[in-house]
C-alpha cells in the first residue's frame, strides 16, 4: 500500500480498466453492432462517453479529496446541551483520545493506520483510491460506485450486442476485435457483480446511517445488549429519509452531482436523541 496522495498500482489498474472498457465499447463494440456513423451508434457512443467521464471525474475527486481532518482545536464539551451523547472507550468509560495524534476524537472519527491520522466519520481505508473514505469524500465515493455500476452494465449490453454482430468468418487473433470484445466482456462480468454488491452494501449503510466500522461495532453492541437483556439502537439512525439527507444533502437534484460536497463539519452529527426544534425542553 502506498502513502496517501501518491499514485499507486491499484489506482493505475482502475484507470487502465476504465480506458480499456471505454476503448472496447466505443471503438469496437458499437461500430460492430450499430456503426458509429449511425444516429443510434453516435447517441450510444456519446452517452457512454459522458458516463465514462463522470466515472473518471468522481474517481479523481475520491482519490484527491481529503477525507476529513480533526480540527486541532477540537475538545469535547460534555456540558454542551446540543450534543446529547458522547462516545467513550469500551474500557474505562473515558472520552475517546487518540494517543498517536494527541487529540480527542470527535464522534464517529477513527485513527487510520495507513494514513497515520484520525479521519472524520471514517468508513474504511480503500486501496483502490489510496485514501480513506471519510466524511468529506464518502458521498463522492458512493456516486463513483453508482456511475461505475451503470457504466459496467451499459458496457456489457453494448459488448454483447457487438459480439453477436461480428462477422462469423473472422479469424480470431490476439489483435482482432472479436478477441478484445470477448476479453473485455469476461472481465466486466465479475467486476460489475462486485461493484453491484459494494453499492448495495453502502446503500444499506446509508439507509441506516452507519459506517462500515459502526456496523461491525453495532454487531458486538447488539450482542452485548441482548446478553444483558437490553435493546440496542444505533444513535445516528434518524429514519430513512433523514439518513439519506444527512449523507447526500437536502437537495435531491444534487444527490448524484459529481462535484457536490458533504453535509456538515464532520464533528457534530444529529442523533435520534436530539430534541425536535418544535419541542420545548423539559
Amino acid at each position: 500500500m502506498g502513502r496517501p496522495g501518491y499514485v499507486t498500482v491499484p489506482i493505475l489498474t482502475v484507470i487502465a480498466a476504465i480506458g480499456y472498457a471505454y476503448y472496447t465499447t466505443v471503438f469496437l463494440a458499437i461500430p460492430a453492432w450499430l456503426g458509429l456513423s449511425t444516429a443510434a451508434g453516435g447517441a450510444n457512443a456519446a452517452a457512454f462517453t459522458a458516463l465514462a467521464a463522470a466515472c473518471v471525474t468522481t474517481y479523481a475527486v475520491a482519490v484527491s479529496r481529503d477525507p476529513g481532518r480533526v480540527p486541532a482545536s477540537f475538545v469535547p464539551d460534555v456540558e454542551d446541551a446540543e450534543s446529547p451523547i458522547h462516545e467513550i472507550k469500551r474500557k474505562g468509560g473515558d472520552l475517546r483520545y487518540c494517543q498517536k495524534c494527541s487529540h480527542y476524537k470527535p464522534p464517529r472519527a477513527h485513527h487510520c493506520r495507513v494514513c497515520k491520522r484520525c479521519v472524520l466519520r471514517m468508513d474504511h481505508h480503500c486501496i483502490w483510491i489510496n485514501n480513506c473514505v471519510g466524511h468529506e469524500n464518502y458521498k463522492i465515493f458512493l456516486v463513483f460506485i453508482l456511475y461505475a455500476v451503470i457504466a459496467s452494465f451499459y458496457s456489457m449490453v453494448l459488448i454483447i450486442g457487438g459480439a453477436m454482430h461480428l462477422p462469423k468468418d473472422e479469424q480470431p487473433s490476439s489483435d482482432s476485435p472479436r478477441t478484445s470484445i470477448i476479453v473485455c466482456g469476461v472481465l466486466l462480468c465479475p467486476l460489475a457483480l462486485a461493484l453491484m454488491v459494494l453499492l448495495g452494501w453502502h446503500v444499506y449503510l446509508i439507509l441506516h446511517n452507519k459506517t462500515t466500522i459502526e456496523y461491525h461495532e453495532g454487531v458486538r453492541a447488539m450482542w452485548l445488549a441482548e446478553k444483558a437483556g437490553n435493546l440496542y439502537h444505533h444513535p445516528y439512525n434518524l429514519g430513512v429519509y433523514e439518513n439519506l439527507v444527512s449523507v447526500l444533502g437536502p437537495n435531491m437534484l444534487c444527490w448524484l452531482c459529481p462535484l457536490s460536497r458533504s453535509i456538515g463539519n464532520g464533528v457534530r452529527f444529529r442523533t435520534s436523541y436530539d430534541i425536535p426544534p418544535s419541542t420545548s425542553p423539559i
